[in-house]
């Protein structure tokens, strides 16, 4: 479709949806900006920060200072465009469900250790790969397939960066359960110990292998050597 523009006056969309036109149109996906050019762009909007931090929940990503620190305190990244809210149909079928309350998210935060579930990351935590950049957890709704092939929508924590590569497909723990099945007894033994302890345990080999890669290069050559004997 046609995007409209969204500084035409006989448009009649909503500050959310003109915010997004404004970010494709004006800024461009990889671009920054800031509060005031915002403020300009919508004079006499005093909600316009609120209704372009709506974005996040149709999976827009918009990055602050707080979540990346390559930008002034002043600045915002417009980092990908979600759903296309200007499209009726399109908003109606990812419109957010009815919002958690605190209550609800700090159980959520709490049963998963405080660290995103995808990548393992907790709070304000800094990415190996990216220290310009802390992470940002968030609840959210994952569409589920249960073992025994049902389908629910259950709650889980996500870092911002892993949410807005979701590609959207349900979390399949029919196809784990499946997977697990497929390994040799032994090692269907360890996984449970692992499950039951809530984390991944090491053999001897692991934990030898590991000790020797933290050695300088010079020790491991002696190490080299003296296995060699």
């Amino acid at each position: 479709m046609t995007l409209p523009a969204w500084d035409d006056p006989e448009f009649k969309g909503g500050t959310m949806i003109k915010c997004a036109l404004w970010l494709v149109q004006e800024i461009g996906e990889g671009n920054t900006f800031t509060k005031e050019q915002l403020r300009r762009a919508f004079p006499g909007i005093s909600q316009v920060d609120r209704r372009l931090r709506d974005l996040r929940d149709f999976k827009w990503v918009v990055l602050t200072s707080t979540e990346d620190a390559s930008l002034l305190a002043e600045d915002q990244r417009f980092v990908r465009a979600g759903v296309p809210v200007w499209d009726p149909a399109a908003r109606r079928a990812a419109s957010p469900q009815k919002a958690l309350s605190a209550k609800q998210k700090q159980a959520v935060l709490a049963r998963d250790d405080y660290m995103c579930t995808v990548c393992g990351i907790g709070g304000a935590e800094q990415y190996a790969d990216d220290s310009n950049q802390t992470a940002v957890l968030s609840v959210t709704r994952r569409l589920t397939v249960l073992p025994d092939g049902r389908e629910e929508t259950l709650l889980v924590t996500e870092c911002k960066r892993c949410r807005a590569g979701d590609d959207g497909r349900p979390a399949r723990s029919d196809e784990v359960v499946a997977e697990i099945k497929r390994l040799d007894p032994a090692d269907q033994r360890r996984l449970a110990r692992w499950a039951e302890r809530g984390r991944r345990g090491s053999t001897p080999l692991e934990r030898a292998w590991n000790a020797y890669r933290r050695l300088p290069e010079e020790a491991r050559q002696e190490v080299r050597r003296a296995l060699d004997t």
